[in-house]
């Protein structure tokens, strides 16, 4: 699942939700409701933005590898 995923790369790089979200140049609300599941329909520039600032790839970002 994207949400767990994106959680899970951060946790391993060591950030935190607010320093991910200024990172990626994303609104920290957005950041929490994608980790939360709640928006499960992230746009493709909000998840290129935290591909970027995770320093992953997209197939990566969402656990296909």
């Amino acid at each position: 699942m994207l949400s767990s995923n994106i959680k899970k790369l951060r946790k391993q790089k060591k950030l935190s939700q607010d320093k991910l979200a200024r990172l990626a140049d994303i609104p920290y609300n957005t950041l929490v409701k994608i980790e939360s599941g709640k928006s499960s329909n992230p746009t493709f520039d909000t998840l290129s933005k935290l591909a970027d600032a995770l320093g992953v790839g997209l197939d990566n970002l969402a656990g296909r590898k």
